[in-house]
């Protein structure tokens, strides 16, 4: 489900949340999904009933990584995610953090890589105030967006 109106997203949000279902939230740029986010987004998956991913915009995308990206437009990148198994709904965010988002949703469970640590996670002080908790899923060596452009520019040198 791909939602872009925050305000229909959290009409579902609290449907589910009314149903008694634990809402868990990530969120990233997914500009080029490989093993380490269906890992990450399994394991988030697991810590909750319902997977919601926040997704930066192409513009928030651009300004934290560079005029270069992102490579695939916010649409392609929304319809990828939201055909992963685990992921229950995408909502996309123009800010540059998921402050804001993670403010006006409140989920339960707020899931990061394991770069983060609690303190480094935007919105886990929100959470935590809300009664929620904050969890963070070990990565994988070498399976990240920068390896793999890293390793596909050099295979062209």
């Amino acid at each position: 489900m791909i939602i872009t109106d925050w305000d229909i997203a959290n009409n579902q949000i609290n449907q589910w949340k009314e149903a008694g279902c634990t809402i868990v939230f990530t969120n990233g740029c997914f500009d080029i999904i490989h093993r380490g986010h269906i890992e990450l987004l399994s394991a988030a998956k697991k810590k909750g009933d319902r997977l919601i991913v926040g997704l930066n915009s192409d513009q928030s995308v651009k300004r934290l990584k560079g005029n270069d990206r992102p490579l695939q437009p916010v649409e392609d990148r929304a319809m990828i995610l939201d055909a992963i198994e685990s992921v229950d709904m995408v909502v996309g965010f123009e800010e540059d953090t998921p402050a804001k988002i993670i403010l006006h949703f409140l989920p339960d469970v707020l899931v990061k890589g394991g770069d983060y640590t609690t303190d480094t996670i935007v919105g886990a002080d929100t959470v935590i105030a809300n009664g929620g908790t904050v969890e963070t899923i070990p990565l994988i060596p070498e399976k990240s967006t920068t390896a793999l452009l890293d390793r596909i520019i050099k295979s062209t040198e």
